[in-house]
């Protein structure tokens, strides 16, 4: 699932809020010693970077115009325990995974189980696919943590209804993990960072415009497009 969504799908990730997510984050190279250099600056107390010219932090706002979430709506939330795990893998996804770890599976197992749809695929195999490529954006992309390669299904109980997903407040729960893992980062033994580095790197390229590329083509929305 590294390339671009099937069109066969482009209205259930609409109808997720997760279609401008679904369509960035190929071609961004991180820049490890900008990221570097704002983790330094990072001030968990108070969630905030200390500059020179005064403290500032990434919004929800600015969630919102660089990667295109909704930050309104309600808070994600949903515990991590299940008594079957395997039935709601099941129940939505249409199979069940050999392993699963504490409600986790891998993320390599679902590019591997679920091809890209075609003409003949039917409505529900196009609703299935939808649900595990949202579930590959989700870990591998706006909340990866240190394994990278596991994703729990808590997330899945998100999908049931695209509707009702796009009701949820995705933007605050990606700021939530960045700020988690930036505040994880500033510790002495810690030398990895999980979270959407993308979205730590594109706020810094917009807020202070003398670090980023030479770009000649205008701002579009999202922002992170650029």
């Amino acid at each position: 699932m590294t390339g671009p969504p099937s069109p066969l799908i482009e209205d259930y990730l609409r109808e997720g809020g997760f279609w401008h997510v679904a369509m960035i984050g190929r071609g961004c190279k991180l820049d490890p010693k900008l990221i570097s250099a704002l983790i330094e600056r990072w001030r968990p107390e108070m969630h905030t970077f200390h500059l020179p010219c005064g403290e500032c932090t990434i919004t929800l706002e600015d969630v919102h115009l660089q990667l295109g979430l909704p930050a309104d709506g309600d808070v994600v939330t949903g515990s991590v325990h299940s008594a079957d795990w395997g039935a709601v893998c099941y129940e939505l996804l249409g199979v069940i995974p050999d392993n699963i770890n504490g409600g986790r599976i891998e993320i390599g197992w679902l590019r591997d189980t679920f091809l890209e749809p075609d003409d003949d695929s039917t409505k529900l195999e196009k609703i299935r696919y939808a649900r595990a490529y949202i579930l590959h954006i989700i870990r591998g992309y706006l909340m990866p943590d240190l394994s990278r390669n596991l994703v729990h299904l808590r997330w899945l109980l998100k999908l049931v209804d695209f509707r009702a997903a796009d009701e949820f407040s995705w933007g605050s729960t990606v700021l939530a993990t960045l700020y988690r893992e930036m505040c994880g980062a500033t510790r002495s033994n810690k030398t990895k960072i999980g979270g959407c580095l993308s979205l730590l790197q594109s706020w810094a390229w917009f807020r202070f415009p003398f670090l980023h590329p030479r770009m000649d083509h205008p701002y579009t929305f999202p922002f992170i497009t650029k």
